[in-house]
């Protein structure tokens, strides 16, 4: 039996649903606890009654903890939602004996294949991480941390019990979204972990977390209906920054490192992620595929003061320029072009 955890609110709802099913397909054995991060999430998970799912509402995780509301005061929801990271993990090491290993998932991964070579790389070990592993060119996105939270697996034992209760003190005190004095959200605190505490493993399997941070380093290539990572199996996949741009348009967030995506990528990664992604949107209606994709808006820009007509002429030239460069992924009749 595998045990995971992870948060999301209503926004994220068919990623945390695509994650979920792609767990019931690679995993024959799991329970997955999800922290729904807003009433509306919590209320429409209820209804699902998913099967191998255990449900935490926001006011049962935040019974009694004066530090974690403390903090909740003086953050942004997003920076209140990296907060909750390694109380999530404690909360259930703290209130579920059964469970030996905890493992943190971000809701927008997506399993391709068997986890099994995951839990024979950690082993006994207590903690487990994995790197961004930025190829040369963009090492610099180091400053926002050398490991990546989206995973992140605790052994009951008292190694990693320091380690979560000395993170979790940490992004009490401080966890914002922004670079400060060596810090970044929940994420940079990692860096330190390999020297800090004992019993750590840092993940080698490429096929695990790979991400279009990391793509370039690779050749990503389909055999025998499964995708490889140069010559290992893809076991999950972080879709980081992905985003609906209209009904029809999707945004991989590749730009940001300077990729163009392969047909392999498009069509044997992406693809199915959309196609699940839309399967969910038709399981639960009430939520539009377009608002839990949604990209976080920081404030209003100076292009959308402008006058519609010229900002429909803006998009429309932008999209052009997206599908000619090959940005977008373009959706037509349930078919990903």
């Amino acid at each position: 039996m595998y045990y995971f955890c992870t948060y999301f609110d209503y926004h994220y709802l068919l990623r945390g649903l695509a994650l979920y099913h792609s767990l019931r397909r690679y995993c024959p054995s799991f329970r997955l606890w999800v922290l729904g991060l807003d009433s509306e999430c919590h209320r429409i998970l209820s209804q699902l009654n998913l099967p191998d799912v255990r449900l935490i509402s926001l006011e049962e995780f935040e019974k009694g903890d004066e530090e974690l509301l403390k903090a909740r005061q003086n953050r942004s929801p997003m920076e209140y939602y990296f907060t909750c990271t390694p109380s999530l993990s404690l909360f259930i090491l703290n209130n579920f004996p059964e469970v030996d290993r905890i493992t943190y998932l971000d809701a927008d991964l997506f399993f391709f294949s068997d986890l099994t070579p995951i839990y024979q790389e950690i082993g006994n070990h207590s903690i487990a991480i994995v790197e961004h592993r930025f190829p040369s060119y963009l090492r610099d996105w180091e400053r926002y941390g050398i490991y990546n939270v989206g995973w992140l697996s605790f052994k009951r034992d008292s190694h990693a019990f320091t380690c979560l209760h000395w993170w979790r003190e940490r992004c009490n005190e401080w966890c914002y979204d922004r670079c400060e004095e060596g810090r970044y959200a929940d994420q940079k605190y990692l860096d330190t972990w390999p020297d800090r505490f004992q019993n750590v493993v840092i993940l080698r399997h490429k096929g695990v977390d790979l991400a279009p941070w990391n793509l370039a380093n690779y050749q990503i290539q389909e055999y025998k209906n499964r995708v490889w990572v140069d010559d290992q199996p893809l076991i999950f996949f972080h879709f980081h920054g992905f985003k609906q741009i209209t009904n029809w348009l999707y945004d991989p967030n590749f730009v940001d490192y300077g990729l163009k995506p392969s047909r392999v990528v498009r069509q044997s990664i992406y693809a199915p992620y959309i196609r699940i992604l839309l399967a969910m949107a038709r399981q639960v209606p009430s939520v539009s595929p377009k608002t839990s994709l949604r990209s976080n808006v920081r404030g209003q820009t100076v292009k959308s003061r402008l006058p519609q007509g010229v900002r429909k002429l803006r998009r429309m030239l932008q999209i052009g320029k997206g599908l000619f460069t090959q940005r977008y992924i373009l959706v037509l009749n349930g078919h990903v072009l």
